[in-house]
């Protein structure tokens, strides 16, 4: 896949402008690191890190960027960045990413899911130096019927819990402006649905691999909450080669803009309980889990996702299987706790996924 090599995304992005929302957070922080190995010049705006200890502290990414502290519900505020950065890329991630969370924080989650879209979406109107802009949703945007078939991107949006239901709104947000401000292609606009991602710095409550190597390093069984709930789980650095790929492309050429969903191939999703074996087997000494699923709130049992499309146009396919993307992520995650240089880690990892 020459579209997604190193050298060639390398080529796309060096001397770049890129603004990446959400820059503090798990994902934002891979997706940064590989920016700067690309030689983009690269703006963040965030909120301060969501979780204590954080891989964007941990792994140094603020060294080689430019990082703004801010709150996506600020119009005025991103105004502001944007009107300074003048960036010609933007990723937006900054999210309230966590369904259980939502369910606390219904308000919260539509203010930063919902509105600060609408708020992006504002600002790139009125900043002529945008030509390509990635929104990243989630695969939990699609009506959850509990099919057996991978969703489609031509299948109806409507998350259940307040997350899921704030990140549908965030599409349909997005195709709103862009037919009614941007069809005449001046700016390139895609969204990318991604599905469950793991990997090396993810220290957020209520996410299984968290939670695993939480209680492995402390010797205790890993607490399992749903465990027979089957997701598409896929290592980070997956999605956002493909994000990458994405806004490279369609600032090539708008007919590569769309909706995708990226997600791992059919026979790596697996149940949570999979998942957590896994785990198990690549940490070794006894490691062991217990089912505590106590009930709470509705989420999801069955969630696949088709990603033919993105195959089809861009030629992608995923390249680590399940066990490959648990193996990468408790590398990390024991370099980390025998206190090794992490961000040393992730760009071996870097470079080793995009060479592949």
């Amino acid at each position: 896949m020459e579209n997604i090599d190193f050298a060639c995304l390398k080529k796309a992005y060096e001397g770049k402008r890129v603004l990446v929302t959400g820059h503090t957070g798990f994902k934002g922080s891979w997706l940064c690191r590989i920016l700067e190995l690309f030689g983009a010049e690269l703006t963040g705006y965030a909120l301060k890190p969501p979780t204590s200890p954080s891989l964007f502290y941990a792994a140094g990414i603020e060294e080689m960027m430019h990082s703004v502290e801010g709150d996506i519900r600020s119009l005025e505020d991103l105004k502001t960045v944007f009107a300074r950065e003048k960036p010609e890329i933007v990723f937006h991630l900054a999210a309230q990413p966590i369904v259980r969370e939502s369910y606390k924080n219904p308000v919260y989650t539509y203010e930063t899911n919902v509105m600060g879209t609408v708020h992006m979406l504002e600002c790139i109107c009125q900043t002529p130096s945008v030509k390509s802009f990635v929104n990243v949703t989630t695969d939990k945007v699609y009506e959850n019927r509990e099919w057996e078939y991978g969703y489609r991107e031509c299948d109806p949006l409507d998350g259940y819990d307040p997350y899921s239901n704030s990140k549908s709104c965030s599409e349909l947000v997005t195709h709103s402006y862009k037919k009614s401000f941007f069809a005449d292609g001046h700016v390139r606009i895609s969204t990318a649905r991604a599905g469950n991602v793991i990997g090396g710095g993810d220290f957020a409550a209520d996410r299984i691999i968290p939670d695993c190597i939480r209680a492995a390093s402390a010797g205790k069984k890993i607490p399992v909450r749903n465990p027979y709930s089957t997701r598409p789980y896929q290592h980070v650095l997956e999605p956002l080669g493909a994000y990458l790929m994405i806004a490279a492309k369609q600032l090539e050429d708008e007919r590569f803009c769309g909706y995708y969903n990226v997600g791992p191939e059919d026979s790596d999703c697996v149940t949570t309980g999979e998942l957590t074996d896994l785990f198990c087997s690549a940490w070794g000494g006894g490691c062991s889990w217990e089912n505590q699923d106590a009930g709470g709130p509705h989420e999801a049992n069955f969630l696949k996702l088709d990603c033919s499309k993105l195959k089809s146009v861009f030629g992608w396919k995923p390249r680590y299987h399940v066990q490959e993307a648990v193996e990468k992520t408790v590398e990390w995650a024991k370099s980390y706790l025998a206190g090794e240089d992490v961000r040393e880690v992730m760009d071996q990892q870097i470079m080793e996924f995009f060479s592949r």
